[in-house]
């Protein structure tokens, strides 16, 4: 008689379970018992009921509060997710499936991820798994219909606040200086309005921003104190840079309500004349306009990467003197009126420093990949590319005595190290003047900056000249793309003229005594009468 075996129990393998829970907005999230915590509470229970399938629930917890569906920029969905590449996840179980995503091209990548790790994804209202593909159509025609709610809902939301603004009414946002708000409605606070008209009258009298915000910092404006309901205080500080020009580009001083690039007549009084804020946007498109060409013929290859020893980033800057260009880097502490909080060196020279960081570099990663324990020759300089100083330096500091480069986990791996000390001594921004040419009672000795200046506007003047013979060029259109007036064109010309032995005179620091470049404008075209008008022998 045969015995009959009893079927042996096969131990159900443990799959781990996260729990992520989300709500847009972050009213009544003090309540004890939120919107988090019923989303939580529905999950337990649906992995509880699952657990002779071996689902376990992981002792951490995933709950944004506050945070869009559109994004996937969420903290603790951060987490979740490193813990997915790690190998800690079996299944991630979510209330809804627009608790995780509202986005079809989000979902797209997520789902990508989770396969990568073999991670099912459940929803607990919506049941489905991913890894079905009955499953998958399911859920993203869930997604398709959530995200053209999330759509729709934006548009009536953007329309309704379009329409509303129109209509001249405050719809919230950032509260400008000068108003409170009371039953919606933006209210004048006198002692802000003051301020206000102040900072205007100001710019007007002073015709700079840097010169307004030194200013307002020895009269000692700052920006409004604000209590949050937490107690913290925000505000109280002085202006920067950034602040102070929307400020006094906000329309909502003519009593207007921005909306984008349009405004319309608000239901609020007015703080500003019109006749005062048209002349401040005046000077303001002015001074933008200046300032425009050397923005862009900006090359610096440590722009972002540049700090000073006190922490403050340092901006390239430019200036052009006597027709040569110098390149800076200036610190930021200098740049918004507060000189006295910048670091040991708040303004520096570019060509110095970068040859100083490049050949660094080029030392320690040479293109041929032999590592030399020193810095290179700055004639390596050359050889590094371009892309390599962004991909290896995190920070350069600049300090009086020294340069500290500080290298992006990539660079540590290939150089073994986390930063590199340099010794430097910043070059001064104030060129040596050297004397140059014979002594005598002759000649008149220049100084080499002089005879630059000399040099390089012949060359200018040449390089103009030859742009009208050609045809690529009039007198008009070379003063309106140079930003002079015909005039200065037509001197700078003139020098093309000059007879070889001038010049000659002029490289080598020669030029009799009294000759300056005004003397050499607008000379007779014949050499032998240049001669003679300058006093050459």
């Amino acid at each position: 008689m045969k015995t009959r075996r009893r079927p042996v129990a096969v131990p159900t393998a443990t799959r781990r379970c996260a729990i992520y829970t989300r709500v847009s907005t972050d009213n009544g999230l003090d309540q004890d018992f939120n919107s988090l915590d019923a989303q939580r509470e529905a999950c337990e229970a649906y992995i509880k009921s699952q657990a002779h399938e071996g689902w376990r629930l992981v002792p951490e917890q995933f709950d944004d509060g506050g945070f869009s569906g559109a994004s996937l920029d969420r903290p603790d969905l951060r987490k979740l997710l490193d813990l997915v590449d790690r190998g800690r996840i079996d299944i991630i179980v979510v209330y809804k499936v627009d608790r995780l995503t509202r986005s079809l091209a989000d979902f797209a990548k997520l789902v990508e991820r989770f396969d990568a790790k073999n991670v099912s994804f459940v929803s607990v209202t919506q049941s489905f798994n991913t890894t079905s593909s009955m499953g998958r159509l399911t859920l993203n025609m869930l997604l398709s219909f959530a995200q053209f709610e999330r759509e729709v809902t934006g548009e009536r939301i953007r329309d309704k606040i379009a329409a509303s603004k129109k209509r001249g009414i405050f719809m919230g946002g950032s509260l400008a200086l000068g108003y409170r708000v009371e039953d919606r409605k933006l209210i004048v606070v006198p002692e802000e309005a003051a301020t206000v008209r102040l900072i205007f009258e100001r710019y007007l009298a002073l015709g700079s921003l840097l010169k307004l915000l030194r200013d307002l910092r020895e009269r000692g404006v700052t920006t409004r104190r604000r209590e949050l309901a937490t107690g913290r205080t925000m505000g109280a500080i002085a202006f920067t840079r950034g602040p102070l020009a929307y400020l006094l580009k906000n329309r909502v001083y003519l009593g207007e309500i921005n909306h984008f690039d349009q405004s319309f007549a608000g239901e609020h009084a007015a703080i500003v004349e019109r006749d005062v804020f048209e002349r401040v946007q005046a000077l303001l498109a002015q001074n933008g306009k200046d300032r425009e060409p050397a923005r862009h013929k900006s090359r610096a290859p440590l722009q972002n990467l540049l700090f000073d020893d006190r922490g403050f980033r340092m901006t390239p800057s430019a200036a052009n003197k006597g027709g040569i260009r110098y390149r800076y880097y200036v610190s930021r502490a200098l740049i918004e009126g507060a000189a006295e909080r910048a670091g040991s060196v708040a303004r520096v020279s570019a060509p110095p420093l970068e040859e100083a960081v490049m050949a660094a570099l080029a030392g320690l990663f040479p293109p041929d990949g032999e590592r030399s324990a020193q810095p290179a020759n700055p004639q390596n300089i050359g050889e590094i590319d371009a892309g390599l100083v962004a991909d290896m330096v995190e920070r350069v500091i600049v300090s009086r005595h020294r340069l500290t480069i500080a290298f992006t986990p990539e660079g540590q791996k290939r150089c073994d190290r986390d930063r590199l000390d340099i010794e430097w001594k910043p070059v001064s921004s104030r060129p040596k003047r050297e004397i140059l040419g014979p002594a005598g009672s002759t000649t008149r000795p220049m100084e080499s900056t002089t005879r630059a200046t000399l040099l390089a506007s012949i060359a200018r003047g040449k390089a103009w000249l030859d742009q009208i013979i050609d045809g690529k060029a009039d007198i008009d259109s070379i003063a309106a793309r140079e930003k002079r007036s015909a005039r200065g064109v037509q001197l700078t010309i003139s020098l093309a003229f000059l007879s070889p032995k001038i010049i000659q005179a002029a490289i080598d620091g020669a030029l009799p005594r009294g000759v300056s470049m005004t003397r050499l404008f607008d000379l007779p075209m014949d050499w032998r009468l240049q001669h003679q008008t300058l006093g050459f022998d």
